[in-house]
């Protein structure tokens, strides 16, 4: 028998708020209409929710870490409030030149989240708005990589 959790890695940006490029502030964060309904169903049916996001902006030197952990705050009480629980939230902060093995196309973040809460990526899913996101999906070897 597996026992092992399935989960919905998605990607922040153009997936669960409005892409603006480079969101760091609250005042700009919009969720995506549905994005709540969406996100309970899959809870729903026993999905461990974690968001895998790139953040070049704070490599890049736009906005800081710090922004981002208070916009994550927000964004997980807002989620909270709603009834639903995100396990985790990855990111990267490199810029695309540092060459990580975290930052999407590469499947570090999905990897870590793997060996963390013993996911089956077999079973799992990645949504995300952009190629890379699809790519880093495959490579971690998510079963179903949907883009939106």
């Amino acid at each position: 028998m597996n026992s092992k959790t399935k989960a919905v890695f998605l990607d922040r940006d153009g997936v669960i708020n409005i892409d603006k490029s480079y969101v760091y502030k609250i005042e700009d964060f919009e969720f995506i209409d549905g994005i709540f309904d969406s996100l309970r169903s899959y809870q729903e049916k026993g999905y461990l929710l974690i968001v895998v996001t790139n953040q070049s902006g704070i490599g890049r030197g736009y906005y800081t870490e710090e922004d981002f952990q208070k916009l994550t705050a927000y964004m997980l009480e807002e989620f909270k409030k709603e009834g639903i629980e995100i396990a985790k939230v990855y990111h990267c902060n490199h810029s695309p030149e540092e060459g990580c093995e975290c930052r999407k196309p590469s499947p570090g973040m999905l990897i870590r989240a793997k060996e963390e809460f013993d996911i089956d990526m077999k079973n799992s899913i990645m949504i995300g708005d952009k190629d890379s996101d699809m790519e880093a999906g495959r490579r971690a070897g998510v079963r179903e990589c949907i883009k939106v």
